[in-house]
């Protein structure tokens, strides 16, 4: 695989957008007793007021999205460290093999190089390398905000339920009971609302070192974990994983809103869909964003999730991520 002629270059993608989820519970936040609690936020609306609605972290997003694109990154064989080849939350710095390879005193430019060689997830995924006493951070490729249910559109009710056991009357020993093996009882929340959603995508630097201003990896390594990134966040949204999924899978009603892309230095635009007229907002900001550098920013709308596949596979078949211009002095040094 290689670069092609008329693709285009995407520097930044962004996705702005409003999910109707219903009767999900991917949001709890632990328990009181025996009742499980959702996670609750106050925004302040449009208006200055502020208001208490249910919400998604953009933790849990995040992970869904890190664990589509552990999937993928299996599937495509692409480079990965030994704790991401399992899919370890500690990733690259709980690789013994990549701790041996340097010293606190080697440069932090060098570090981070054979960080990006080596493993894809730790490239588009972030992390901070504290090995040998170093404090290097690797600023993740993918952003999400909060899912954040509009307060007009939203509830959460509880619901009654009970472990039935056998002959439960009969009592429990002290050991039972630590073997939480005994009948018992239990509320927990089921969500239903329309959730508003921000995310950013910064392409142009995957494989990109921040520190030395050059790429770590070649270009068809680039495409590749391009394609993979890509996938894993078309795939977050046809199966947004979490919490009580067993039982509680949310129903998708609808997923609408705005793929934006820019193809230079020029920031994908987003707005906030807390905000009801946030997609001709980003309609207008990429016409002005045009006029100080022409076909900058593309805008595709979306009204339902089949738009939205529709959409996406056409950016993941006919799209590549730009590469910004390198540090010449540094790109003398390695061919020296």
């Amino acid at each position: 695989m290689g670069k092609k002629e008329n693709k285009k270059e995407i520097s930044s993608l962004s996705i702005s957008g409003r999910i109707i989820l219903d009767m999900h519970s991917l949001n709890n936040e632990g328990g009181e007793g025996n009742q499980i609690l959702t996670r609750q936020v106050t925004i302040i609306d449009k208006e200055g007021k502020p208001a208490p609605v249910n919400a998604v972290s953009g933790d849990m997003l995040k992970h869904i999205q890190a664990q589509h694109l552990y999937n993928v990154a299996i599937e495509t064989g692409l480079n990965l460290c030994s704790s991401c080849k399992v899919f370890n939350a500690n990733r690259i710095t709980d690789d013994a093999q990549f701790t041996k390879s340097f010293k606190k005193t080697d440069p932090d430019e060098e570090v981070m190089d054979k960080l990006l060689k080596t493993c894809a997830i730790d490239d588009m995924e972030g992390i901070l390398v504290t090995n040998n006493n170093k404090n290097l951070p690797r600023k993740s490729v993918a952003e999400f905000g909060w899912l954040i249910a509009l307060p007009e559109a939203s509830k959460t009710e509880n619901f009654f339920h009970v472990k039935l056991v056998p002959n439960a009357g009969k009592g429990t020993g002290e050991g039972e009971e630590m073997a939480n093996i005994g009948q018992n009882i239990f509320h927990r929340p089921a969500n239903s609302g329309i959730y508003a959603l921000v995310s950013n995508f910064d392409t142009c630097r995957i494989g990109y070192n921040d520190i030395s201003k050059t790429y770590a990896i070649g270009d068809n390594e680039r495409i590749s974990r391009y394609q993979a990134l890509l996938k894993s966040i078309l795939y977050t949204f046809l199966k947004p994983t979490g919490a009580m999924r067993n039982t509680q899978n949310p129903h998708i009603v609808n997923f609408e809103g705005v793929i934006s892309y820019s193809s230079n230095s020029i920031p994908a635009p987003t707005v906030s869909a807390l905000n009801k007229d946030y997609d001709e907002e980003i309609l207008e900001i990429a016409e002005n964003l045009n006029k100080i550098a022409d076909n900058s920013v593309t805008v595709e709308k979306f009204k339902s999730l089949k738009e939205f596949t529709e959409k996406f596979q056409e950016i993941i078949n006919n799209t590549e991520p730009l590469k910004l211009k390198e540090n010449e002095k540094k790109e003398n040094e390695k061919e020296e």
